[in-house]
Order: structure tokens, then C-alpha cells, then sequence
């Protein structure tokens, strides 16, 4: 008999130290500097970033949940899947409402979920086991932006990719993610996909810039990544925390501006990085998509956008997707 949780490593165990060195060499001696998003994520970045998806400013998690609450049931009629696969699962709480409407709708079997860390997907996995008797979770810890090898579940399946992630991609970045995905999918299958809108600028640098200052901390930690991980010498207090909205790309950017110059030591990379006063390191971009766009993109990838649903005040969008 099968057990109702496995979990599948498909990183080699250097993968994140390799890609970390990688990175930083890359980004930090580029002109201008630049460093991926995902390497705020440690235990307290993940930290932080839960507690940002309460702040009274950032919208985007309430949002995708209203429309998930008010649309589950119509997305699992749509797809009848028997799995769902999520990539970037985490916590798996918003999965929780497509898992029940699947269940009601009496199609699920298996939940897939895909993240970098594996002790989420432990203690994730562990809790749905219990709350979903029946349920068989196949935890898969890999990077999803660099490779996406889903391994073989029962179809038809749903993918779902929520939390407008996509936008932390460029744009040519994005496209190659989706048609490796689109590669993935079989008759049958599905993807939800989940985009924040373009929207009145000071409510979207709002939400990347609040009051409380917990994003300028998120933002910082990634320094303190740094100084953990390969021995570096940043000082947080010596950079400060921006939220910028560039219109011409419709994309988010946080940075993070030297408030002196200075040099900062890597001594893992051998490496000393120059920073002169009011020099800008950018460490994310989310774009911000709008309906006729995520169209585009889907095709460019053989995807055809079945199903397309908002919040009530159109701040985020979520798409079904089907294989054209």
C-alpha cells in the first residue's frame, strides 16, 4: 500500500550554495547591480514576508484569496482534476480552498506541491495528510525557475502558480518559464495562474513600501543572507529600502541606495564590491500584468487563456489556461 506522503529531492545538495555564489558574482559586478528575489527567503525572510501579506497595504494575498474563495468550485468543474501540482507552495494555506472544491467535486486524489524548501513542504505536507484522509502528497523540493521536471501523477492535472510570482521574472525570463511548463502539460491539464494588476501607482508602491517598514527589513535581509552565507561584511543600516514604479516596463522595483560609499567584502568570493554614495543594488521586479498582456504570453507559449476572473476591485487577476 502507498504511503500518503513521500517527498522527491530532485536539487543536487550544492544547488543553492552554487547558485548563491553564481548570483552574487554575477549581479554584484554587473553595472547596474542586481540580485535575484529569491534570496530573501531564508527562515526570517519567510518570516517577514508572512507578516507583509497582513499589512493593511499589501493587498495582492487578500485579493487572489477573495477570488479564489469565490471561484474555487467553478475551477474545479472547469478542470475535474484528479492532482493538483502547486509551484512555490510554501505554507499551502490558499491551496487549502482548490483542494476542498476538488474534493467536493470528487476528482482529487493526489496534491503535488513543488518548493525550494523542504521542511515547508514537510510540515505542509504532514498537516494535509491529516485534514484530507486519503489524500497522497508527493513533495517535490526543487527550483522551479531554473528547472521544472514535474515527476508522472495521475491526470487530468491542474498546475496551479499563485501569488503573482510570474511577475518576479523578466520578461524573457517569463517566456521561457512558461513554455517549459507548457512542455509539462498533457491533454487535459490545466494552469492557474495568478498576476497582480496594473493599478494606480501610489497604491502599488505602497504595497512594496509600507508604513511599518517590515518590507524595508525583508528587503535588508537579503544583505544578511549574504553575510551568513559567504562571509560577507554588508551593513543594513548602511543602505536604505526603495519601491519604485517603472511605468515603462509596468514593473515594481525594490532597491536597496548606499547611503555613503563604502566597500563591501564577499571573502567567500574573494571579491570586494564598491558602493558610491546613493548607488542603487535592485533586488526585485514584480511586474504587473494586464488582461490582453497575459493573453499574449500564454500564446506565445501555446497556451490558450480558457477562464479569466478578478477580485471585485480588478486588483489581481486569475487565469485558466489550457494547451492550445
Amino acid at each position: 500500500m502507498a504511503t500518503p506522503f513521500d517527498l522527491t529531492r530532485l536539487l543536487p545538495a550544492d544547488h543553492f550554495s552554487a547558485a548563491l555564489r553564481h548570483d552574487v558574482l554575477h549581479g554584484l559586478t554587473a553595472d547596474p547591480k542586481w540580485l535575484p528575489p529569491k534570496w530573501f527567503y531564508d527562515a526570517r525572510g519567510s518570516e517577514l514576508f508572512e507578516e507583509i501579506t497582513r499589512l493593511p497595504e499589501y493587498y495582492p494575498t487578500r485579493a487572489e484569496r477573495a477570488i479564489l474563495t469565490a471561484r474555487a468550485a467553478e475551477i474545479a468543474e472547469a478542470t475535474g482534476a484528479r492532482t493538483l501540482v502547486e509551484l512555490g507552495s510554501g505554507s499551502s494555506e490558499k491551496t487549502r480552498l482548490l483542494l476542498d472544491a476538488l474534493r467536493d467535486l470528487g476528482t482529487l486524489e493526489s496534491y503535488l506541491p513543488v518548493d525550494v524548501s523542504d521542511t515547508a513542504l514537510l510540515d505542509a505536507g504532514r498537516a494535509l495528510i491529516a485534514e484530507y484522509p486519503g489524500l497522497a502528497v508527493h513533495a517535490v523540493v526543487s527550483d522551479f525557475t531554473a528547472t521544472l521536471d514535474l515527476p508522472p501523477s495521475q491526470g487530468p492535472r491542474l498546475i496551479a502558480f499563485l501569488g503573482g510570482t510570474l511577475g518576479n521574472l523578466l520578461p524573457d525570463e517569463r517566456a521561457g518559464f512558461l513554455a517549459g511548463l507548457r512542455a509539462q502539460l498533457a491533454p487535459g491539464d490545466a494552469l492557474l495562474l495568478g498576476t497582480d494588476l496594473v493599478k494606480d501607482p501610489s497604491v502599488l508602491v505602497a504595497a512594496y513600501d509600507d508604513a511599518a517598514g517590515v518590507t524595508a527589513e525583508f528587503d535588508k535581509n537579503v544583505l544578511t543572507v549574504l553575510n551568513r552565507e559567504l562571509d560577507a561584511d554588508f551593513d543594513p543600516a548602511a543602505f536604505e529600502h526603495l519601491a519604485r514604479w517603472n511605468a515603462a516596463s509596468e514593473w515594481i522595483e525594490m532597491r536597496l541606495r548606499s547611503r555613503r560609499e563604502q566597500a563591501v567584502k564577499i571573502r567567500a568570493l574573494d571579491l570586494v564590491v564598491p558602493f558610491g554614495a546613493g548607488e542603487e543594488l535592485r533586488t526585485e521586479v514584480s511586474a504587473k500584468f494586464r488582461r490582453r498582456g497575459i493573453t499574449a504570453e500564454l500564446a506565445a507559449a501555446d497556451l490558450t487563456l480558457a477562464h479569466w476572473w478578478t477580485d471585485p476591485e480588478d486588483r489581481f487577476g486569475l487565469s485558466l489556461a489550457v494547451p492550445a
